[in-house]
């Protein structure tokens, strides 16, 4: 693998399409690493069709596939026979591994884990250890996911490689840079923020993302704060609007905060930018073990101050007091209160910890970093060597 053009075949998960069109952070990943991977390799994404895309199109080298959602597997199944792939990334969906493989025996296969997908309410033991041993490779989004796959597969402990997710910092100016403050005067203007202190909520709009909390918790802070706003950026799914019980909920909560709380709905990814940018504060409420959100690298790329729950693989990210801050009680809406008022009021705190937030984002958290670690495990499992 050290040499070139090794034939890889990225499987995206079934539910949205690449390029990430309608957003998803696995599409999102993998628009972000294609590119430097295909300095060296012949890159195939497969993934579900999409009325916007054509079934099959090559865009600056990447050749991309599209099936139909219901006979998804098996139509990925044929195309592998019909071609020679050195190397298959399955991305976050371990129950179909044996089939690809046996779809295309001379591959190695790499599993994509973004997710507790070979937990036992996920996976039966017997599919998943087929999963396990059917891999030559294993990518975890963070160490957080690693440990929850070894606790119940221990043997999958030597084919495990950490591969953080990552961002592109071009579409990220630092709020302190020129660019990064027209863009914030922008974004603040258009949504009628000018003259408020923005607190930024970004993420799917449902019980385990928990933004419930923040906006039970807005009355204490607007006693602290009066000029606070409360941006929820995100709807029910990638690109979906629709209400749940859950939403209407949050719409109830926010009532009589009046103009206090702003809903935003799904916010294309090509748009977030410019709201963690109008932010004065980002705020993740994560009630579930977290595999790693990907927002905390865009929040602080931009240069946003960051206040995170302690759960699942956050804290991977976010180093309390130094680049973030951490909060245990993650379901308690008080919790978040003296977090929030900290960053607002100890101003040169909060950019300390902003750019120290950038700068480890610099150092770790582009996608050039995601790609040279994915080509690191590449070269591991085609040359047959143990895990990190």
């Amino acid at each position: 693998m050290g040499g070139h053009n090794v034939n890889i075949a990225f499987i995206c998960t079934e539910s949205l399409p690449s390029p990430a069109i309608r957003g998803g952070a696995i599409q999102t990943m993998i628009d972000g690493v294609a590119p430097y991977l295909t300095n060296n390799h012949d890159l195939t994404i497969f993934s579900v069709s999409d009325p916007a895309l054509a079934d099959e199109d090559r865009r600056e080298g990447i050749r991309y596939i599209r099936v139909r959602r219901d006979t998804f597997t098996s139509d990925i199944c044929e195309h592998l026979s019909a071609n020679s792939f050195d190397l298959i990334h399955v991305f976050n969906r371990p129950a179909h591994a044996a089939e690809y493989k046996a779809a295309s025996p001379g591959s190695c296969i790499v599993l994509g884990m973004h997710n507790e997908m070979l937990h036992e309410k996920k996976i039966s033991e017997p599919n998943g250890r087929r999963a396990v041993e059917t891999s030559d490779g294993i990518a975890a989004i963070s160490h957080y996911i690693k440990k929850t796959i070894v606790r119940r597969f221990p043997s999958a402990e030597r084919k495990i490689d950490v591969v953080y997710s990552g961002v592109d910092l071009a579409q990220y100016p630092p709020v302190w840079s020129d660019e990064g403050l027209r863009i914030r005067a922008e974004a603040r203007s258009k949504f009628g923020l000018t003259a408020n202190k923005v607190l930024l909520f970004a993420g799917r709009l449902s019980k385990n993302k928990g933004v419930d909390k923040l906006i039970r918790a807005m009355p204490a802070i607007l006693r602290k704060h009066p000029d606070a706003v409360l941006v929820v950026a995100g709807g029910k799914w990638f690109s979906d609007n629709s209400k749940t019980d859950y939403i209407r909920s949050l719409h109830r909560l926010a009532e009589p905060l009046k103009e206090r709380v702003i809903f935003t709905e799904y916010v294309p990814q090509e748009n977030m930018p410019e709201l963690f940018l109008a932010a004065d504060v980002f705020v993740c409420t994560s009630q579930w073990p977290e595999p790693l959100a990907r927002v905390h690298y865009e929040a602080m790329a931009a240069g946003t101050p960051v206040i995170t729950t302690n759960r699942g693989g956050n804290g991977e990210a976010v180093l309390h007091e130094q680049n973030g801050l951490l909060i245990d009680a993650y379901d308690r809406p008080a919790a978040f209160v003296s977090p929030v008022h900290r960053i607002l009021k100890e101003r040169s705190f909060a950019r300390w910890m902003a750019k120290n937030g950038r700068t480890m984002v610099e150092l770790n958290f582009q996608f050039s970093h995601t790609a040279e670690r994915l080509e690191r495990l590449y070269r591991r499992v085609t040359k047959n060597e143990p895990g990190e």
